[in-house]
């Protein structure tokens, strides 16, 4: 069914450019590769926490469901800010987007660094994710809007490594240094990285977008954070309550979250034909290939983030293994996954995503269903070749999934598409470590009551959260059948506003 939007778009279309390059400039390839770099340092910092995580619980002295909001409040604050970098890009010009989306990382890093406490060192953190937030989007719109259709499956391949494999290798960071040093030299190792990149991107980094003047809705933007910071917090507080003590009832959060949620998307519907337009253009989920690739997406990083904080406590709180024994166990599925993202991205460019994204999503449903028989006996070696079959399904789906959710918008839509997309991701995977955790926790203290040992009852709540994790996967099967590759002439470029 054609709808006004599409006619729309085929009656402006003629006023983009007939052709594009096949290949970027030097400075176009020079500005992506500053974007791609500062993109990994702040990304990877997603999941150094997982590991770090048993250790932080006996330093610190707190419980899993409270420490895992270490990984949890970092990329609910990501969800938090992401609405607002379409106004932010759409407002103002990349370098001075990027010079501060870094400051604010560096600040983030120095302050978790010299943490005295639990507290700060959440600060810290929330202060960190403020910049990553604004960095990943940049970095996609950025791309989208330089890089030709004919080519942009492999570069959305590079950036699939930016996107998947620095938080799958941020537990093997963490891993390696806790062998020697204490968790503060997580921060401290990371924050001459932040510094340079910084320093470059001040350096080389140029404006490529023109802003126009516009207005930002504060109650949007008040909405989206009430509704996606009481979301989460009440399916994180579901977890806690294993322990006997929360604040409030964790269904009363949530309720709250979903209300906000809605309401914030009605508002979204009224400001489509305003002057300054929505905080985010929600007309994307009118393209049936956005719809689906998102779908799917939401569900893989559920089970990543997921699999990234619940693994590690498996290997050290089971199995009994060292936190550079546990990083290194790890790292094979990372390096696997960063291999083959730019392999896919060029399959992508040939092929189109459903012969890459349906074989991907079996692989992650079968990685989960494996890992939901996990017990003490469980060998190492049997883990890490499970961790590598579920990397290598998210990897023939991340490239291929953004790539056709993005690709099938036109380009003034570029900015609140891939807002949307992030913000859709970091909820996804906040939402997936909250459930994971929430099983574990609820089915580990169930076990305990009921007079089983520890390491038993530890064994079985990973073996819980990994079964749930199994059946979501298989919605994602089912939608999998239905990503399309878009039709060119959703791809064509539009003028931007």
């Amino acid at each position: 069914m054609t709808t006004h939007d599409d006619t729309a778009l085929r009656d402006r279309a003629p006023e983009a450019p007939v052709a594009a390059p096949a290949r970027l400039s030097k400075a176009d390839t020079t500005l992506i590769g500053l974007l791609l770099v500062a993109g990994f340092t702040v990304i990877l910092n997603e999941t150094v926490m997982g590991v770090a995580l048993p250790v932080l619980m006996r330093d610190l002295e707190v419980s899993a469901a409270t420490g895992q909001w270490l990984t949890t409040g970092f990329m609910l604050t990501m969800a938090v800010v992401i609405p607002a970098t379409g106004f932010i890009m759409g407002r103002f010009r990349l370098r001075p987007i990027f010079i501060t989306a870094m400051s604010l990382f560096t600040l983030g890093t120095a302050v978790a660094a010299a943490a005295p406490g639990f507290g700060v060192l959440l600060a810290g953190r929330v202060v960190q994710a403020s910049g990553t937030a604004v960095m990943l989007p940049l970095l996609m719109t950025t791309a989208l809007t330089l890089v030709p259709p004919s080519i942009r499956g492999r570069t959305m391949g590079t950036i699939s490594i930016v996107i998947s494999v620095a938080p799958a290798i941020g537990p093997t960071i963490s891993g390696l240094v806790l062998s020697q040093l204490s968790w503060r030299w997580i921060f401290i190792v990371m924050l001459p990285v932040a510094l340079v990149a910084l320093s470059l991107g001040a350096w080389k980094v140029r404006d490529v977008t023109e802003p126009r003047a516009t207005r930002l809705d504060v109650l949007s933007l008040l909405l989206s954070a009430v509704g996606f910071g009481a979301l989460i917090f009440g399916l994180s507080s579901i977890g806690e309550s294993a322990g006997g003590h929360v604040l409030v009832a964790p269904w009363i959060p949530i309720t709250v979250g979903v209300l906000a949620l809605g309401v914030f998307a009605l508002r979204q519907v009224r400001l489509q034909d305003s002057a300054d337009g929505p905080l985010m253009d929600l007309r994307v989920f009118t393209r049936r290939s956005y719809t689906v690739s998102a779908l799917v997406l939401i569900i893989g990083f559920m089970a990543m983030f997921g699999a990234l904080i619940v693994l590690p406590i498996f290997l050290q709180q089971v199995l009994e293994l060292g936190t550079l024994e546990t990083g290194l166990l790890l790292l094979p599925g990372g390096l696997v996954m960063g291999a083959l993202s730019p392999v896919v991205g060029r399959l992508f460019d040939r092929v189109g995503p459903r012969p890459l994204v349906t074989p991907g999503v079996v692989a992650l449903a079968s990685a989960l269903w494996l890992l939901s028989t996990l017990h003490p006996g469980t060998p190492a070696a049997a883990v890490v070749g499970v961790h590598v079959l579920l990397s290598v399904g998210l990897a023939f789906m991340i490239t291929p999934l953004f790539t056709s959710a993005l690709g099938s918008l036109p380009r003034d839509l570029y900015g609140h598409g891939s807002a949307i997309v992030n913000t859709l991701q970091q909820l996804a995977g906040a939402a997936g470590t909250a459930l994971f955790i929430t099983v574990l926790s609820t089915t580990t203290a169930a076990r305990l009551k009921e007079g089983a040992d520890v390491l038993t009852a530890t064994a079985d709540g990973v073996q819980g959260a990994f079964l749930w994790g199994g059946v979501v996967a298989l919605v994602a099967l089912v939608a999998s059948l239905l990503v399309r590759r878009p039709p060119a002439d959703a791809e064509a470029p539009v003028a931007m506003h």
